[in-house]
């Protein structure tokens, strides 16, 4: 308990220090001034407020949003699939060429830059298919590449269960897949919710690139507010600040899930 407070006090002092030194520089800038603050104050208005151009942002994070959650469903699928296949593998399936398959796919899914991959996607295999909704493209994209990291975890949080648990599930008279679905994944998924939410904070940064297929994701959105206005610090500082409070709150919401998920098993 005193390790904890201790990490958690010394944390705070690192936040606190970061911030001093912030305001400091703010200051020697001459950030305070109230020059300063008046042209803060009309660029501000020129940026957000004039023609409601604050709601390119709320646009911009709606799509955003909506990217990372669909995305978020494929790769969760996928990579449950990915994963099981390769536990099963791994346990003595013979199934040689799935568990090829899915290594090919993981490899090659992680070893390249999801910007390239969403390229490819647009301007490749959907190159014809022009009709087609540039979102759903990204949705694609994103999720697939999303499911090469969640089957890690998947595969981590299914090795991570006792393999007493596989053997008492067969002894009953259940199949492996029966034994795997009822037994060893619900196990597994609960261990692993924590990491699937750090993977959907990451997914939600990683859709920034969206915009090099003209999608007007946040990130967008502040660029096009930037051509509008020809101003170049207040728009991406605007979307930084968004993204900022959401991963912040996300990352709150993991920890108490985190805290209350330690306490469920201990009880």
């Amino acid at each position: 308990m005193i390790n904890k407070r201790y990490g958690a006090s010394r944390g705070d002092l690192i936040l606190w220090a970061c911030g001093l030194i912030l305001i400091f520089l703010l200051y020697r800038s001459g950030f305070f001034t109230a020059e300063s603050w008046q042209d803060f104050n009309r660029r501000f208005y020129q940026n957000f407020i004039k023609d409601q151009r604050y709601m390119m942002l709320v646009d911009g994070l709606r799509s955003t949003i909506f990217m990372t959650g669909y995305a978020t469903l494929i790769g969760v699928a996928v990579g449950l699939i990915l994963s099981v296949i390769r536990v099963a593998h791994a346990g003595g399936a013979n199934i040689p060429l799935l568990n090829a398959l899915a290594n090919c796919y993981i490899t090659a899914l992680r070893g390249t830059p999801v910007m390239v991959q969403l390229l490819i996607w647009n301007f490749t295999i959907f190159a014809s298919a022009r009709d087609l909704n540039t979102e759903y493209i990204a949705i694609l994209a994103f999720g697939l590449n999303s499911g090469a990291y969640i089957a890690e975890i998947f595969r981590g949080g299914i090795e991570s269960i006792d393999r007493g648990q596989m053997e008492a599930a067969r002894s009953l008279g259940l199949n492996y897949g029966s034994s795997m679905r009822l037994v060893i994944l619900p196990q597994a998924i609960r261990n692993v919710i924590p990491m699937l939410f750090n993977e959907f904070i990451a997914l939600l940064k990683e859709t920034s690139v969206a915009g090099y297929i003209g999608i007007d994701d946040l990130t967008r959105a502040g660029q096009n507010i930037q051509a509008l206005t020809l101003e170049h610090s207040q728009p991406l500082v605007m979307v930084a600040i968004i993204y900022l409070v959401i991963v912040l709150f996300l990352t709150h919401l993991v920890r108490r899930l985190e805290k209350f998920l330690s306490r469920s098993r201990r009880g």
